[in-house]
């Protein structure tokens, strides 16, 4: 068995082959680093911000969620310093006229390669010619209105954190919290990244899943090791293997001027050590900010102190479509079965975009219309499908590319004494139930303890 012989170039192929995530716009060529999700990655990717949801909204009592725009107010970014210092140093090369980050040439990045001559950095093959270091505004621009002027100028968002912070007022007001509390928000943001690139790691638009904890100030430190506990455990308690994952604290170089500390959840993807979550403490900057801008009191007043504070800030901020890709990567697996190779994503059946497949072993004999009746059932309860075309091994492995966590097989049997097969997808192992029993068989299959079948 061959574990982890998982590599980006096979992802893709996977993604590209089972309608999971392809190229955008590819039949005029594609745009650079854009990408769509077809229907079993938007199942998916909707699998991954529903468990964030869960974590945030379900299984709590101190957040409540929030949906801003994604245009604001101009003054909003001025407030933020994105307008001014949102920016990453970027070199030409003048022979081939790539472009690339000067900090990811600095750092020898994973994956960062010269176009001409891939076994080497840019910057070290035979006919580079790199230009100097100049700074580079990552938001888009666009206008509001008919006219483009100056006053019509605005900018698609770059994070989703700052519309939480300019709606703190509003949440407080109806929402009869207070501090220690959460705003919690998942959408889209967008930057225009020099060097996007492996896939969707990083995209030009992208897709994040953020929550903003305002705290008493004394209490900031202690929240903030909670959360990297927190958001570090809901990874492992999806399946990704402890092994896979790691806890990384940024040094003093590293914070960003608003942090006083800052901790990454990073991932072993196929491309290395990357950041899958950030975790910063972000003291009282992002809430002092707005006020000094806007000219609105951002605070809270405890009325039994009788004190007002601006709170201090806990930011787990995580990326949808990263996220995916590592539910991805740690899933994938390649195993000998019967002397063939099958690939296999074993998902936790709670990301899992389909749960159950019902297939008709033969187009014939009442089969296709016992399956239909099955799967009529079962569509309502869990996520299913019915798989008709091709070999019974063909659909198999097509549901095993997926990661469909059960398949349900309706033979000749099935229409004589109403049993069908459960195949799973993991062990392979197959029971047999009676058709009056399955959905419930089933319904309690998927919400059993689940443990990566990887880890044994």
């Amino acid at each position: 068995m061959a574990e982890d012989t998982v590599t980006m170039e096979k992802l893709v192929a996977l993604c590209k082959r089972r309608g999971l995530i392809f190229a955008s716009s590819e039949i005029y060529g594609g745009i650079g680093s854009t990408y769509d999700y077809g229907h079993y990655g938007v199942l998916l990717k909707t699998n991954v911000k529903n468990e964030w949801w869960r974590s945030m909204l379900a299984e709590r009592d101190d957040i409540v969620a929030l949906d801003s725009a994604i245009l604001q107010h101009p003054r909003v970014w001025e407030a933020s310093g994105h307008l001014a210092g949102f920016t990453d140093p970027m070199v030409d090369c003048r022979t081939c006229k790539s472009r690339f980050r000067a900090d990811h040439l600095e750092e020898r990045a994973p994956g960062l390669n010269c176009p001409q001559k891939p076994s080497r950095l840019p910057g070290e093959g035979p006919d580079c010619d790199l230009t100097p270091a100049r700074d580079f505004n990552l938001m888009f621009k666009t206008t509001v209105g008919p006219v483009e002027e100056t006053g019509s100028v605005a900018y698609l968002r770059p994070e989703t954190a700052q519309g939480i912070f300019i709606n703190f007022k509003n949440v407080l007001q109806f929402s009869r919290k207070k501090p220690p509390f959460g705003i919690a928000q998942v959408g889209k943001s967008f930057r225009n990244e020099i060097t996007p690139g492996n896939f969707v790691f990083r995209t030009r638009e992208f897709e994040q899943m953020e929550m903003e904890f305002f705290v008493p100030p004394a209490e900031a430190p202690q929240w903030y090791a909670a959360w990297k506990q927190e958001r570090f455990d809901w990874y492992e308690r999806l399946g990704i293997r402890p092994d896979k994952l790691r806890l990384r604290e940024h040094d003093a170089g590293e914070l960003s001027h608003y942090s006083s500390a800052t901790a990454d959840v990073e991932y072993l993807f196929p491309i290395g050590w990357s950041e899958l979550e950030g975790i910063a403490n972000r003291g009282d900057f992002d809430l002092t900010q707005h006020a000094e801008y806007s000219g609105e009191k951002l605070e809270y007043f405890d009325q039994p102190t009788n004190e007002r504070y601006v709170p201090h800030v806990i930011e787990p901020a995580a990326g949808a479509d990263r996220a995916t890709l590592a539910f991805l990567a740690d899933a994938y697996a390649e195993e000998e079965v019967e002397g063939e190779l099958r690939t296999v994503l074993k998902l936790h059946p709670r990301l899992a975009p389909v749960k159950v497949a019902v297939l008709p072993l033969v187009r014939k004999d009442g089969q296709p219309e016992l399956a239909r009746e099955l799967f009529t059932g079962l569509r309502g309860t869990m996520q299913s499908e019915l798989d008709e075309g091709g070999s019974i091994g063909k659909r198999y492995r097509r549901q095993d590319e997926i990661g469909t966590p059960y398949c349900v097989t309706v033979d000749h049997q099935s229409v004589e004494d109403g049993t069908v097969t459960v195949r799973e997808r993991d062990s392979l192992a197959q029971a047999r139930v009676h058709r009056d029993e399955l959905v419930g068989h089933l319904a309690a299959r998927l919400a059993s303890p689940w443990r990566s079948p990887k880890l044994a």
